[in-house]
């Protein structure tokens, strides 16, 4: 793809892809920076865009999964602040709290060290190092879907495993409080 033609596909979908990104992220700045990463990537695929049969479906798709993955990055920085600040104040008030709260941390690594290789992999990149599914699936060389039910998969055994652990710490509050 020549210079020119891809500044003639930058014309052609920008003001769309603006628009979608808007929709989705609601903040003109943010969305101005998504439709710049996407022409970027579609920059950097050159002359594999001749392979699609739509470059603006591709580019519309892209914009859409990237605009949600900056949702949940978002959601996820808010989230470790509140459990930043839960954990000064869980601090501050608690020190059973702070062992518990380490204690739950170790058995999640222990449970995801536990799974299979390859859904370890992703939930460490995509949970613990907060990549995009792009790069997860870029790193791992997964079509993004099969990616997707990894994750799925990976979250739902990490959920099932901790649940029987908290089980397995309520049984023995209760045996302990029976004793005393």
């Amino acid at each position: 793809m020549t210079r020119a033609d891809f500044n003639d596909l930058v014309r052609l979908h920008n003001r769309n892809l603006y628009g979608y990104a808007f929709r989705i992220l609601r903040n003109q700045e943010e969305a101005e920076d998504a439709v710049q990463e996407i022409f970027i990537k579609l920059w950097n695929l050159g002359n594999k865009l001749d392979e699609y049969n739509s470059i603006g479906a591709l580019a519309t798709t892209m914009i859409k999964n990237f605009c949600i993955d900056q949702i949940r990055k978002k959601k996820r920085f808010l989230m470790e602040e509140d459990k930043q600040q839960d954990f000064h104040n869980a601090d501050t008030s608690s020190p059973f709290a702070i062992m518990e709260n380490r204690e739950s941390e170790d058995i999640l690594y222990h449970i995801i060290d536990q799974l299979p290789d390859i859904y370890k992999d992703v939930i460490r990149l995509r949970e613990i190092e907060g990549l995009t599914y792009e790069e997860i699936a870029v790193k791992t060389d997964q079509n993004i879907n099969t990616l997707r039910v990894n994750l799925s998969r990976a979250r739902k055994m990490i959920r099932e495993e901790f649940n029987k652990y908290q089980y397995e710490r309520r049984r023995i509050k209760e045996a302990d409080r029976k004793v005393l």
